[in-house]
């Protein structure tokens, strides 16, 4: 059913409305209790909802310069995204190192440009990549990649407006550690690392637990941290660990999608 000039309106209003919030959310890094992997968990989980792509993964660079996997929006991009990290082959790759955004609309097409990365993103499911660079001017701390199921990719409009979210992030991971002591960068960003091992073992922890998938176990463990007002990586330490209620956090619901995609 098409929509109405009224409602196509509205639509355009809540989006706008969400692209609001978005922004506000990336830039508040300096409260007390800022989680940096709730706060990458919230940057491809919003990106896949605002730019209508299938799922979003962020690669940082760690303390010695190499590539590890931070955040991803669901199991299939994770799989992606560590298969690419360690091969070091695909757009993520050659994006994150020149500093620029790196595209292919059709993969299989361009199978010749990443011949193992554009054969792993098929069995994953996906055919259409973007990868925006996270760089505040000539420091380059990741990559927010974008991925397709279908061919063709998102238009300009979305990239661009996907490239100034992946910039506000970069900002916001900046100014958390370095307005104060250049040095606690480094700091900041191997916590974000260390703090996705431990989301993951959680999430298997939950996975087990309940007989789920691990993208519910993740969004019901995320929810349940947001609702009772938890630290995303302590309540991983405490599923880890076995102290959590499991069962209490699996039966959390799960959010409704946004209907803007």
């Amino acid at each position: 059913m098409s929509q109405t000039p009224d409602s196509l309106q509205e639509t355009s209003r809540d989006r706008e409305r969400q692209v609001s919030r978005t922004f506000v959310s990336l830039a508040d890094t300096l409260v007390a209790d800022f989680d940096i992997a709730d706060f990458l968990s919230m940057l491809t989980e919003q990106c896949v909802d605002l730019l209508g792509v299938s799922a979003v993964g962020v690669i940082l660079l760690d303390s010695s310069g190499g590539l590890r996997v931070a955040a991803t929006s669901s199991e299939r991009a994770e799989l992606l995204e560590l298969f690419a990290v360690q091969t070091d082959d695909g757009p993520c790759i050659d994006c994150v190192r020149g500093g620029a955004p790196v595209s292919s609309a059709d993969l299989p097409a361009e199978a010749h440009r990443w011949p193992r990365f554009s054969a792993a993103a098929t069995e994953c499911g996906f055919r259409a990549v973007q990868a925006l660079p996270m760089r505040l001017r000539d420091q380059v701390v990741g990559v927010m990649t974008l991925l397709n199921i279908g061919t063709g990719g998102p238009d300009r409009d979305d990239i661009e407006l996907g490239q100034a979210l992946a910039d506000v992030a970069t900002i916001g991971i900046l100014q958390q550690r370095s307005i104060q002591r250049g040095d606690q960068l480094t700091e900041q960003l191997q916590t974000a690392l260390d703090s996705r091992v431990v989301i993951e073992q959680a999430k298997g922890v939950l996975a087990e637990h309940g007989q789920v998938t691990m993208d519910e176990a993740f969004t019901r463990l995320r929810g349940y941290a947001r609702t009772h007002h938890h630290r995303l990586t302590e309540l991983a330490y405490a599923v880890s660990g076995r102290t959590a209620d499991l069962t209490a956090i699996l039966k959390h619901p799960q959010p409704r999608r946004s209907p803007l995609r």
